[in-house]
Formats: C-alpha cells, sequence, structure tokens
C-alpha cells in the first residue's frame, strides 16, 4: 500500500519542480539593460525610473525631459510665483475649455455622456497610513545615514575623507561664481538624460578610462596617506 501511494505522489512533486524551473529565468535573467523582476512599489519606482532616463519609451522620456527642461528654463527667467501661476492658469485654461466644449456638445447632440472628467474624478488618490509609515520609514533611514555621514566629515573621524569634502567645496566656490543654482539643475538634467544612455553605448571604452583615472587617483591618494602623521600608523594596525 506504501508503493501506490508513492507513486502518485511523485507526479506532483515532479510538475511542481518543473514548473518552478521556468520561472527562475523570468526572474533574475533578464536582457542586458533591462529591468529585474519587481518585487516592491520600490522596485517599480526604481525600474521605472531606470526606464525613463534609458530613454526605454522614448516619447514618455521626451516628454517628461522637454517638461521639466521648459520649466527650469522659465524658472531661470522668472520668477518661482510667476512660473507657477502661468502652469496653474495654463493647466485651468485646458481643462475649463475642454469642459465647456464637452457640455456644448451634449446640448447639441442631446446626449447624457456626463462629466468629461468623470474616470478621473473617482479615481482614489488618498494615502493611507500604511503607506505614509512606510515613506517616513525610508526617508529616516537616509536622514540618519546623511547625519552620520556629516558628523563623521566635520569631526574628523578620517582626515583623508575630510581633506576631501574641503577640496571639494572650495571647487564649489568657484562653480558657485559662475553658476546659479537653477543653471546647476539644467546642467544637472541634461547630464542625467543623456550620460547614462551615452555610458551604455560606450562602456567598454569608457570602463577603460575610468579605470586609468581611478589608478592614478589611488596612487596619489597612497602618497599622500604615507607622508601624512598619523595615517600611515593607522593603516599598519
Amino acid at each position: 500500500m506504501a508503493e501506490p501511494s508513492a507513486a502518485t505522489q511523485s507526479p506532483s512533486i515532479s510538475s511542481s519542480s518543473s514548473g518552478a524551473e521556468p520561472s527562475a529565468p523570468g526572474g533574475g535573467g533578464g536582457s542586458p539593460g533591462a529591468c529585474p523582476a519587481l518585487g516592491t512599489k520600490s522596485c517599480s519606482s526604481s525600474c521605472a525610473v531606470h526606464d525613463l532616463i534609458f530613454w526605454r519609451d522614448v516619447k514618455k522620456t521626451g516628454f517628461v525631459f522637454g517638461t521639466t527642461l521648459i520649466m527650469l528654463l522659465s524658472l531661470a527667467a522668472f520668477s518661482v510665483i510667476s512660473v507657477v501661476s502661468y502652469l496653474i492658469l495654463a493647466l485651468l485654461s485646458v481643462t475649463i475649455s475642454f469642459r465647456i466644449y464637452k457640455s456644448v456638445i451634449q446640448a447639441v447632440q442631446k446626449s447624457e455622456e456626463g462629466h468629461p472628467f468623470k474616470a478621473y474624478l473617482d479615481v482614489d488618490i488618498t494615502l493611507s497610513s500604511e503607506a505614509f509609515h512606510n515613506y517616513m520609514n525610508a526617508a529616516m533611514v537616509h536622514i540618519n545615514r546623511a547625519l552620520k555621514l556629516i558628523i563623521r566629515l566635520f569631526l574628523v573621524e578620517d582626515l583623508v575623507d575630510s581633506l576631501k569634502l574641503a577640496v571639494f567645496m572650495w571647487l564649489m566656490t568657484y562653480v558657485g561664481a559662475v553658476f546659479n543654482g537653477i543653471t546647476l539643475l539644467i546642467l544637472a538634467e541634461l547630464l542625467v538624460f543623456s550620460v547614462p544612455i551615452v555610458y551604455e553605448k560606450y562602456k567598454t571604452q569608457i570602463d577603460h578610462y575610468v579605470g586609468i583615472a581611478r589608478d592614478q587617483t589611488k596612487s596619489i591618494v597612497e602618497k599622500i596617506q604615507a607622508k601624512l602623521p598619523g595615517i600611515a600608523k593607522k593603516k599598519a594596525e
């Protein structure tokens, strides 16, 4: 009696194992440059950002890039209040005009289609307390990490890291004398939407030159560390 039961169980076991095998490639073996399998909302949002900056959907990326660039250029020429006011007026002009147009069409055709934005008005956009706490917890992790890094740098836990920050801030004083904040944001957006796709196309050549620069920087830092008092002793311990 034991043998038939084992025989009847074996097909189910083999079928479950065979069913698990095809799912493995889909989870981790995606094509190069594609997003991995998504298990959480954070992974989904990061994958959406990845597809956006790598121009996976040209129309979507072009719309986001164009609108944000126009907004930043407007902020460079006008005040924040003026830009926000004009944007709200433009949006209201579109929605009010479309609402009046649909009302006239319904009155002429004597139809009962209802409000043209009814589907969007019924969308639930409320933020649940659980989602709010999840966002706050994620933000607190980054805030605590940033505070710990700031204390470590300003209280000179590692002399080399603090010197790197001082050199970087000294260089930023020259950058600030030439560019303002809006100009830096415009340059940052241009870099975000251009550097990743260029790196994806010329990855081998860029990695080669970056490796050379990294080796040169590492050798210079090692020479500086060897000449600074206390650093060499600390590394030896």
